[in-house]
């Protein structure tokens, strides 16, 4: 791709990932706490994945840990900075699959498993991400 189509690439991911951040503050506003963790994850996913349309790299899996990780491959640099948001992606990565899914925690559904400081704190791993993200793209 060329550079132009690159950034625009880049763009629509990480608007996506804005509004994905957007959704998850109404939605605790609202008491769906599972649903924002949720949305916190795919805000900070999609943000990092703007990062690898920038650079002209194609972004593979869910795991905002390993895309950090994999930033190595594309940028040291970026790599290096993104490396100091390591527990808030591992916090993030644990919110996958447990937020949305009736069995994805034994004997209890996620409305009832997550509470308003959960999604707070997502809310402010998810933040640190998308902060750090936008700084990047031009």
């Amino acid at each position: 791709m060329s550079i132009e189509s690159n950034r625009q690439e880049a763009m629509r991911w990480y608007k996506t990932a804005e509004g994905d951040l957007d959704a998850a503050l109404i939605l605790n506003q609202n008491e769906k706490y599972a649903h924002a963790c949720f949305l916190c994850q795919q805000a900070a996913e999609k943000a990092l994945k703007s990062l690898y349309y920038l650079h002209d790299a194609d972004p593979w899996g869910h795991s905002i840990y390993k895309l950090i990780d994999e930033l190595q491959q594309i940028d040291i640099t970026l790599h290096k900075k993104f490396l100091l948001y390591s527990d808030d992606a591992r916090h993030l990565d644990k919110l996958y699959i447990p937020t949305r899914y009736p069995n994805g925690l034994p004997d209890i559904t996620p409305s009832v498993a997550y509470s308003s400081k959960d999604s707070e704190d997502a809310i402010a791993s998810a933040r640190k991400i998308v902060s750090a993200v936008k700084a990047l793209i031009p």
